[in-house]
């Protein structure tokens, strides 16, 4: 392969990762108050549809990146009002938000399916973007990207540098202790799942009016699954979640490069590259469990009752 195509491929590998990375790093803040949605593929559908249904309205992607991450909220937290105040079972209430979000976002969306729009455009930065490789796969994107890399760097010192991280991890690790130390724990976990709700809603919105101008049905196409994965392939360290989102954003990318170097390979088994790496990845994850359990937050997924 020459250096041209080299670029391209790590440019285009960027692209597709935005989506994973977002809605991963969303839900490695929610699992570290301790709490598991699911919901990932419902709120990031929501975040699609509304973002382009609005965007479609008024003509502005501004307004409509707003409203997308609106929505992506306010379904997570119609989860957090389940898991948190009614207590119900986190994983069921999570599959049935997924549910939800995709009949719901197909049901709003079905007038503006196959229409286009004028969404985000690539904003080359000077000097920068003409650095060899590395200038276009990182500094000829959209916002949305370079938004994305600013969320990266600011969730990493959230869980590393700041007081506020270290309140959200000992509400995960255990939050009976951290109640008896004065912390508020239900908002503390509301405020993380309205977060992971926001990021989803944000990654969906990127898929509508960034990576693919337009609305479909069913447009995640399995990303939330994938993020929810990279948070467990990253054993919930952001670093690695970057890495991680690379890494599938690649493998996403592969069956068209193969195809376009002239390899007679199946189209269908090609497309399920990602979805393979993905499963290789837990299985090889899975044979290390101690290693998993030192940074799986330790009362992830168990209940927390306001009276408790």
């Amino acid at each position: 392969m020459d250096m041209e195509l080299i670029t391209n491929i790590l440019f285009a590998m960027v692209r597709t990762a935005t989506p994973l990375l977002l809605v991963a790093l969303g839900e490695l803040i929610c699992e570290k108050s301790g709490v598991l949605n699911l919901g990932q593929e419902g709120m990031m559908l929501m975040g699609a549809v509304l973002g382009f249904i609005v965007t479609t309205l008024t003509g502005n992607v501004y307004v409509g990146v707003l409203v997308g991450v609106f929505g992506g909220m306010m379904m997570a937290l119609l989860f957090g009002f389940s898991v948190q105040i009614l207590n119900t079972n986190q994983v069921a209430t999570g599959l049935a938000l997924t549910i939800f979000g995709t009949g719901l976002s197909a049901f709003l969306g079905y007038s503006f399916v196959g229409q286009s729009i004028d969404g985000f455009h690539s904003i080359n930065i000077p000097v920068l973007s003409s650095i060899p490789i590395i200038g276009k796969m990182l500094f000829t994107h959209d916002l949305l990207v370079y938004l994305s890399f600013a969320l990266f760097g600011g969730i990493y010192w959230f869980v590393y540098k700041s007081r506020a991280g270290l309140k959200l991890k000992a509400v995960g690790e255990n939050p009976h202790a951290a109640k008896a130390l004065g912390l508020p724990v239900i908002q503390i976990r509301f405020m993380a799942i309205a977060f992971g709700g926001a990021m989803a809603g944000l990654a969906g919105v990127y898929l509508s009016l960034a990576y693919t101008p337009l609305w479909v049905e069913n447009m995640t196409a399995g990303k939330g699954w994938i993020g929810l994965a990279l948070v467990v392939f990253a054993t919930w360290r952001p670093e690695r979640i970057l890495i991680g989102a690379w890494l599938f954003g690649l493998a996403s990318i592969l069956h068209l490069v193969i195809q376009g170097l002239g390899f007679e390979i199946s189209p269908s088994l090609l497309a399920m590259l990602p979805y393979l790496v993905t499963i290789v990845v837990l299985v090889m994850l899975s044979r290390d469990p101690i290693k998993q359990k030192l940074f799986t937050p330790a009362s992830l997924g168990k209940p927390f009752r306001a009276g408790d």
